[in-house]
């Protein structure tokens, strides 16, 4: 064919354009939706994701401008190590820009080529194998996707490098006077110089007395009966500062405690300035979360665009990773199912597995021709037909659900056994069992044929194959090329026709195959171009316009997708949730879930929940809700309960089906309404005092819990006899979360440690008017409407309540008419 005129200056110049073009896209977008002003993470995420991908993209691009002169093109995508050959002098080997500044920076390591001789950056990379020699750069993405995998994972998501954030006394304050017209107050202070390094976690800094801080006084001397609320002083700012002596402005509004104080009806004077409010609620595992999360912790997750995609099928709803799917999808457009050969961890996973057990034998290798070759295919289309149905089942098959499950059940028992005890670690049940098998599953198809699972059966592939129909480069082969075959023995996803060309639905443009073509026939270059190519069809493929498989069995395959999809429907609805059904099992949900029937079409399984929540409150389900439930979070209170300073679930959620919520409103999100079970609570059961759930509950700050006296003995006036009945918890209904701390307490002490119950007594419950699952809206709202109209209910049964009779005497007034009490009349 005739070489195609096309001048270096017009190709370095589209290069440059296209690559500015990005970064300005992805600049507006990432400012727009970082912008976003949302409960979750889906504005930031996104815009970090499109700022990474624009930026990778625009460098792609403008190194294509600087190519060499092998063949025009418009767009060239060489980024491989190009086997040795012997050229003349004056030619190069690589004209990329990345080839030149390699070359530049580290001449030493360079071979010879004239020579033939390995220089020592080859021979390192042989020790590691023909993969890494061929596509350094291509592994070394893998490799750092993977570290980057397993640091969100193991890392950002682990909670437990959390510590509390106690208080730090800063001084021992007195209160001297208060002037009107500045709004401020001065008090004589004993400065502290250091924290209690024994129940404090940072050293004090002059940054905490100089003008501007915030201090927060409590009162030293706590009247008796007197709540926390009381014995506060309120928020102060620091104005200025002496050796003995504080001025302090007050933030909002005075506090009862300090207008008392100023106006001398209190006697309490001497306050203890911290620089947190002791009476806030905790937030160390959010803090920690956050600090941590500068990637987000989901990021593998909602790229995946099969997740994204049949999740919104199923809920019939928009879920924001839909985004950041679409944005790889655009970028694959470029690198044609990049994904998976550069980015998956499960692909890498694969291969460590194969090189170090699967790739050890090949007893039970199989053709590369079979049905098996496009079942990814009808595995895509069955899960897009159930999810269309409403049941969501691509967590079972998706590339990185299956990695991310795996990875939480066979590793994360040993990092927490290893690092926290192993008596902390939960047991088992049957959704774990069947969890373990299908990934060993998974890995084990390599003894079938290297990486099967990515060449033939991951549906999340199949997405990234359709969207090469709509790539803008590809694998291009030149004349020269010699049928060593050499290529096709390397190639990792079965991506090369007999002829040596490309089978262009699976090439992932990994671009081993060109780093062993010893001719350098390979080009990764745009679409159309058509410069010096070989004959296809030669030596003959025997294939069809479909390809060599062409779905030769589209038929077969097609109508298994359909009853496949139409029996795991019927069998995942039929022995599912049954949300018509009262009696049925309902599990307690994550703080901030929707509503079931959502929550089960949006969750994917993908274990990021469990592995981000402290102390395992949340664990997968077994087949108590059928296969519709299995592997979905589920709070086990009588593990755990949910910690009141953790929001993590909703912030790693990566579709929605656990609203991100700031900590504030989590902990108003209902999970269920805990209950007394009276028949064997020890106070109710006249056995024996007991406030284990009060007292978790005060604790934690919900003050859910109160106490009331029940088997009280009365002598026959009617007065109580003293030192009879018990002290019992009564549960108010408007103020309770679900958190199940209280049931945790009650199985620890009284049922593990004591030994004198054999279930909790205290139970959390879900159900209708029990918990709070809505799409959207505010928890916190919801629950001062409910406290509200329980203040309306009390108030209107007092004005309806008949009062007392009272006694009235009517006397004669020479004035008129009036009627006196017996309390009004004198004896004399």
């Amino acid at each position: 064919m005739s070489e195609a005129k096309i001048t270096p200056v017009a190709s370095r110049g589209l290069a440059i354009i296209l690559g500015l073009m990005a970064l300005l896209l992805g600049g507006a977008l990432s400012f727009n939706w970082g912008a976003v002003d949302q409960w979750s993470d889906a504005g930031r995420a996104w815009g970090w994701l499109v700022t990474a991908i624009s930026f990778s993209l625009a460098i792609v691009l403008a190194q294509t401008g600087w190519r060499d002169r092998r063949s025009p093109s418009l767009l060239r995508l060489d980024w491989y190590l190009p086997a040795i050959k012997r050229l003349p002098h004056s030619t190069n080997p690589s004209g990329s820009i990345l080839g030149r500044t390699f070359r530049r920076l580290l001449p030493g390591l360079q071979s010879n080529w004239q020579t033939k001789q390995r220089g020592l950056l080859r021979r390192w990379l042989r020790r590691l194998g023909p993969s890494w020699v061929a596509s350094p750069l291509r592994r070394l993405s893998q490799a750092t996707c993977l570290i980057v995998f397993c640091w969100l994972f193991f890392y950002v998501c682990w909670p437990y490098n959390a510590r509390p954030n106690l208080t730090n006394t800063l001084a021992d304050v007195t209160f001297v006077a208060f002037d009107q017209d500045s709004q401020a107050a001065t008090f004589q202070a004993s400065f502290s110089t250091k924290s209690d390094e024994t129940a404090n976690h940072r050293e004090l800094s002059g940054d905490d007395w100089k003008a501007g801080a915030t201090w927060f006084l409590t009162s030293k001397r706590a009247a008796s009966g007197s709540s926390p609320e009381q014995n506060a002083l309120g928020e102060f700012a620091v104005i200025d500062k002496s050796e003995d002596s504080v001025l302090l402005r007050p933030v909002g509004n005075l506090s009862p405690l300090f207008v008392d104080v100023i106006t001398g009806m209190s006697s309490s004077k001497e306050f203890e300035a911290t620089d947190r409010d002791p009476l806030a609620w905790p937030d160390h595992y959010t803090e920690n979360l956050d600090t941590k999360e500068w990637i987000p912790a989901e990021t593998f997750l909602m790229i995946d665009p099969l997740l994204s995609l049949s999740t919104a099928i199923a809920s019939r709803s928009w879920v924001w990773s839909l985004s950041c799917a679409a944005a790889i999808l655009i970028v694959c457009v470029c690198v044609p199912r990049g994904f998976c050969g550069y980015l998956c961890p499960l692909g890498t996973t694969i291969d460590l597995f194969d090189w170090a057990i699967a790739g050890r034998t090949k007893r039970w290798r199989v053709p590369d021709e079979g049905w098996w070759v496009h079942v990814k295919y009808y595995l895509l289309a069955g899960i897009l037909l159930a999810a269309s149905a409403g049941l969501l089942v691509s967590g079972f098959f998706a590339a990185i659900p299956v990695v991310t499950r795996g990875y939480l059940i066979l590793f994360d028992p040993l990092q927490s056994g290893a690092t926290r005890g192993w008596h902390l670690v939960p047991s088992m049940n049957v959704g774990h069992i069947v969890s373990v098998v299908m990934f060993f599953a998974v890995l084990g198809l390599g003894f079938l044929r290297p990486r099967f699972w990515c060449k033939y059966v991951c549906p999340s592939g199949a997405v990234f194959s359709l969207g090469n129909l709509f790539r803008l480069t590809e694998r291009k082969v030149e004349s020269s090329c010699i049928h060593c075959n050499k290529c096709v023995e390397i190639c990792p996803f079965d991506a090369i026709k007999p002829d040596f060309t490309t089978r262009v639905t699976d090439c992932t443009l990994c671009q081993s195959c060109a780093g062993v073509c010893p001719t350098h026939a390979i080009k990764f270059v745009e679409r159309s171009n058509l410069v010096q190519l070989k004959v296809e069809n030669d030596p003959p493929t025997h294939e069809t316009s479909l390809g060599r498989r062409g779905f030769l069995s589209l038929a077969t395959g097609s109508a298994a997708s359909i009853a496949g999809a139409a029996g795991i429907t019927v069998l995942g609805k039929g022995l599912g949730a049954n949300l018509d059904d009262p009696d049925a099992f309902r599990p307690v949900r994550p703080p901030g879930s929707v509503p079931e029937q959502e929550f089960l079409e949006l969750c994917i399984r993908c274990g990021e929940c469990f592995k981000a929540c402290p102390n395992n409150v949340l664990q997968p389900l077994g087949f108590e809700q059928g296969l519709e439930g299995l592997w979905t979070p589920v709070v086990q209170a009588d593990w755990a309960g949910c910690e009141s300073s953790c929001n993590a679930c909703g912030q790693v959620c990566p579709t929605g089906a656990i609203r991100a919520l700031p900590l504030d409103e989590k902990r108003h999100a209902r999970m269920g309404l805990a209950i007394v079970n009276e028949t064997t609570c020890l106070p109710f059961a006249g056995k024996e005092s007991c406030d284990l759930c009060v007292q978790e509950c005060i604790s934690a700050g919900y003050d859910a819990i109160e106490y009331t006296q029940v088997g009280v003995e009365v002598d026959a006036q009617g007065n109580p006899v003293d030192g009879t009945g018990f002290t019992a918890p009564v549960v108010l209904a408007d103020k309770c979360v679900g958190c199940g701390l209280c049931q945790t307490r009650c199985v620890a002490i009284n049922v593990k440690e004591r030994g004198v119950l054999d279930h909790s007594a205290i139970i959390v419950e879900t159900g209708e008017g029990r918990e709070d699952r809505v799409m959207s809206g505010s928890y916190k709202a919801m629950q001062d409407e409910r406290q509200s109209a329980s203040l309306r209910i009390i108030e209107s049964d007092t004005e309806t309540a008949t009062p007392p009779a009272e006694l009235t005497i009517q006397m004669d007034d020479p004035f008129g008419t009036e009627s006196e009490t017996a309390d009004d009349i004198s004896p004399f």
